[in-house]
């Protein structure tokens, strides 16, 4: 009986050997590397919990970690390819770092110091690496499928299976702890068509482990509504797992002033009668890496809103990033509802949590129609290409919007619209209107370039859809008269910008201008596969740290914002009556801030 069993073995052996060099051969046999690091302050000292992100040649975030209690890290499985690491702990000016070469079978090491006002990283050396993985998944699947070696491939209960000398990464409840406190004022919020942004005055994010690597964070922005009078509260809880879907809750409120009540409700009752604004939403996201150049990223956001009535929006949103290696990479994206926020262009301030903070306080764009409350809701289908060409980067996209209940900002004269058909807005001392539906399409292309690790800029060039009015003089005051005087049409704009870090003091700029044409309202259209976003004039953001004295174990930063400082966009509406009725898609804005990061 044993020698048919051995020649059964033997036949499976030899069939297993004639299969594996065809599949390893189509699957074009690949060497893989490793990237390794520590992170240590000026001092020496290792620094645990710096949140390091790994970056692929055309910008976007593969992988992420945390830093032992030896401050080290490691980036394993990596294909042959230009890296680029961003290093961001809460006490220490974020370090960067562009064109780290990953060579297969070898393991780079980096060499990190964070500092309060200079931060680098150096590239040690490129050794081979004996843990660097050889396989290819295909191969990986014959070696389980066999009957032959099946067995071998079984591992022991408790059996460490790991690479010899690879850390552990059991960590305890609370062991990386970090914290946000910010306080902010401005003459305006930010209002656009992401969503209107109060100031609320008061900010604050904690975040820590838990269940080993996994992280909880709770954030809030409480406040006082200058352009309201009246008291504005954001509260968000997010958790995220190494192998599990990101989860986040988003509670807001804020209590209309009086002159809501009064529009809506014929009376002038006090605060206490007015409506209040409330929003409950609930976010899952997840990303699957489908093969080595196919990522998926999707998600779903589901919001109540509730105004004078309830209303729900289930918004579902999805990109596909394709590597085509050198020939560059390319993007299809969608979303429905509400806008993606975790699709859109990526901050300098990415895996921190100033970063997080970005959309808590923004309300959905709500507006009135005939006295009934109504919510912006988009419908978007875009493409995108990016190239890389050393430090050139040249992309284009093209995409297509379906917009229902536009809501815009308008600076309208008392009574010369009907106060059933305005909504006062949140975020500045203006109105929202309800413009209607309307679909527009769009195409652009631009080109960047770095100088450096710390500086970068870029122009582009589209052609999109933008509205404008039918006739040479759009008559303003009936709200239905207003709708039909808009149609689309199809106009040129162009875009600069510039980023950049000046080392000797750690002050941070960001400045773009986008230009369009008189006569239209811009382009809303928020881009899901470009490094940019929806904005309109000239704009600037300055982040400044501030010397820390020692004695608190955190540090200090000032930020200052300027939204459309040169009023583009504005579009006077004569009214019947002489005066005239101005539309906005992104008023101008000043705000400024003070955070303690520890």
């Amino acid at each position: 009986m044993a020698i048919p069993m051995l020649d059964r073995a033997g036949i499976a052996f030899l069939a297993c050997m004639a299969v594996a060099p065809a599949v390893a051969v189509g699957a074009e046999y690949k060497l893989l590397g490793a990237l390794k690091g520590e992170v240590r302050n000026p001092a020496g000292t290792a620094q645990m919990g710096a949140v390091v992100s790994l970056y692929n040649r055309y910008e976007r975030i593969i992988q992420k970690t945390l830093t032992d209690a030896s401050g080290r890290f490691e980036f394993r499985s990596l294909a042959p390819d230009q890296y680029a690491v961003r290093v961001n702990l809460s006490t220490y000016i974020p370090a960067n770092r562009t064109n780290i070469p990953v060579k297969a079978g070898m393991e780079s090491y980096l060499s990190i110091e964070l500092a309060t006002i200079f931060s680098s990283i150096e590239l040690v050396y490129t050794a081979p690496s004996a843990a660097a993985s050889v396989m290819t998944d295909e191969w990986k699947w014959v070696l389980r499928s066999s009957g032959v070696t099946r067995p071998v491939l079984r591992a022991l209960p408790g059996l460490d299976v790991r690479f010899p000398g690879a850390p552990k990464s059991k960590r305890h409840n609370f062991e990386l702890t970090r914290g946000l406190m910010r306080l902010s004022a401005g003459s305006e919020g930010a209002a656009s068509a992401l969503g209107n942004e109060p100031d609320l005055g008061t900010a604050f994010a904690l975040a820590t482990t838990v269940f080993g690597r996994n992280e909880l964070r709770v954030l809030g922005n409480v406040g006082y509504a200058s352009s309201m009078g009246t008291p504005v509260t954001a509260f968000r809880t997010s958790y995220s797992g190494a192998s599990s879907p990101d989860l986040e809750l988003t509670v807001r409120q804020v209590t209309m002033r009086h002159m809501a009540g009064q529009r809506l409700m014929g009376g002038y009752g006090s605060i206490a009668d007015s409506p209040l604004l409330r929003t409950m939403s609930a976010k899952v996201m997840d990303s699957q890496q489908i093969t080595d150049d196919i990522t998926l990223e999707y998600g779903a956001l589901l919001e109540s809103v509730v105004f004078l009535d309830r209303m729900t929006i289930f918004s579902p949103f999805a990109r596909l990033t394709t590597n085509i290696g050198d020939s560059g990479t390319v993007e299809m994206a969608y979303s429905s509802g509400a806008p993606p926020l975790d699709l859109l262009a990526p901050t300098a301030m990415e895996g921190t949590l100033q970063g997080d903070m970005v959309g808590l306080a923004m309300f959905p764009r709500v507006s009135l129609r005939g006295g009934n409350a109504r919510v912006q809701r988009t419908e978007s289908y875009e493409a995108g290409y990016r190239r890389l060409m050393g430090d050139w980067t040249l992309s284009t996209a093209a995409y297509y919007d379906s917009i229902r209940d536009s809501a815009f900002t308008v600076a309208a004269p008392a009574g010369a619209l009907s106060p059933m058909d305005l909504l006062p807005d949140i975020a500045s001392n203006s109105s929202i209107f309800n413009l209607g539906n309307y679909q527009s399409d769009g195409v652009m292309s631009s080109v960047s370039r770095a100088f450096g690790d710390d500086w970068s800029a870029g122009i582009s060039l589209g052609w999109s859809g933008m509205l404008a009015p039918n006739a040479a003089e759009a008559t303003g005051g009936d709200p239905a008269a207003m709708r039909s005087h808009f149609s689309v049409a199809r106009r040129l704009w162009g875009s600069a910008r510039v980023n950049g870090l000046f080392r000797d003091t750690g002050t941070r700029v960001a400045a773009t201008y986008v230009w369009t044409p008189d006569g239209v309202v811009p382009s809303t259209h928020a881009w899901m596969t470009q490094r940019m976003g929806p904005q309109s004039g000239l704009n600037f953001q300055v982040r400044q740290p501030l010397p820390s004295s020692g004695f608190l174990p955190g540090r200090f930063e000032m930020t200052a914002e300027v939204r459309n400082l040169l009023a583009a966009g504005y579009m006077p509406i004569p009214a019947r009556d002489g005066r005239s009725i101005y539309l906005v898609q992104f008023p101008r804005s000043l705000r400024g801030g003070f955070s303690f990061i520890f």
